[in-house]
């Protein structure tokens, strides 16, 4: 039996893929393997840089680019702007990035799904994917399952057995359709032969505020924007969607360890408009592995289950189109569309 969600009629309150699917190796590889030798590529900017982000200000995701901001505006003597540019899963940002100058002066800070998942269940957004040139692979982070503290179930096999019972009468939400929380539920279904009910919101805040007054069975969050909640309490882990348990989250499995298969996370890179000068992108890589081998860099990262990832920009294109095989499968399988 193959599993599927279904859609709430109403949206709620309206590097190296080898041996796994994706980058998870490549995700946790050690500081020293993060260095490329060098930061001498023999070109360096003569102005400011902006970084464009796809997502508002606040949040996990802006602080990650807030810090690479910060880094390479260190290394490079030039303010780094962040501009940020929320609006259309991300394709506002990512179609201005594109049409900026190649000169090495202008960085999109791209995700998962601005660069894998929304060419997938987005059919009339702009395509960028072409448009844009692979620069590195930064952060990655799991997701985690999470229920309110008096679900009745103890783990996650425990939860797939009760949808196995009741198809249909089990909710998950997301931070909205298309999203990747919405596509690792839809992972889950497919993997387990289960069939749960999506509930799409506006947002992971008020999906994480639904799920806490019990009103959807399960959530898949960010770890970064569940951790407080999990550590106070207020939620309850069940699984986290890594390869390897999250050290954040001691004593909690991972999805795959009950689901053979269900392994994600959420990442983030640095891509830059195609025509850009090599030496640029050379420059901008070696720069960004030095950042993220930092001891320093990794000691902010560690305590919200951040993973530096780093490697060449070949690295990041080939995770990126191994993501995009693997997401293909869920979205065809689940016959997921967001337009």
């Amino acid at each position: 039996m193959s599993g599927r969600t279904r859609q709430a009629d109403i949206v709620a309150n309206s590097f190296h893929a080898v041996g796994r699917r994706g980058l998870m190796a490549a995700a946790l590889l050690p500081a020293p393997a993060l260095a490329q030798g060098g930061t001498g590529s023999g070109w360096a900017p003569t102005r400011s840089l902006r970084l464009i982000v796809p997502f508002p200000p606040g949040g996990t995701t802006d602080l990650m680019a807030r810090l690479t901001a910060e880094r390479l505006g260190a290394a490079f003597g030039q303010p780094v702007v962040v501009d940020n540019r929320g609006g259309a899963a991300g394709s506002l940002a990512a179609d201005m990035a594109t049409k900026a100058e190649p000169d090495g002066h202008t960085l999109f800070f791209t995700s998962i799904g601005t660069a894998a998942t929304n060419q997938l269940v987005y059919r009339h957004l702009p395509r960028t994917a072409d448009l844009l040139t692979e620069v590195i692979a930064l952060y990655a982070l799991p997701n985690v399952a999470s229920v309110p503290p008096g679900a009745p179930w103890a783990s996650l096999g425990e939860f797939v057995a009760a949808a196995r019972e009741a198809p249909g009468r089990l909710t998950y939400g997301s931070s909205g359709a298309g999203t990747t929380l919405h596509l690792i539920g839809a992972m889950l279904a497919y993997r387990a032969g289960i069939d749960i009910l999506h509930v799409p919101y506006r947002g992971g805040g008020l999906m994480l505020n639904e799920l806490v007054a019990g009103r959807i069975s399960i959530a898949f969050g960010n770890l970064p924007t569940a951790i407080e909640l999990l550590r106070s309490g207020t939620l309850r882990a069940l699984a986290v969607s890594g390869a390897e348990p999250s050290p954040v989250l001691p004593g909690v499995p991972t999805m795959a360890a009950t689901v053979p298969g269900v392994v994600s996370t959420a990442w983030y890179g640095l891509q830059v408009p195609r025509g850009t000068p090599a030496a640029a992108i050379a420059r901008l890589n070696a720069e960004c592995n030095a950042m993220l081998a930092a001891p320093d860099v990794q000691a902010r990262l560690a305590p919200q289950g951040v993973s530096a990832m780093g490697g060449t920009p070949e690295d990041f294109t080939r995770f990126i189109q191994s993501e995009v095989a693997q997401w293909r499968e869920i979205v065809n399988a689940a016959q997921i569309t967001a337009d």
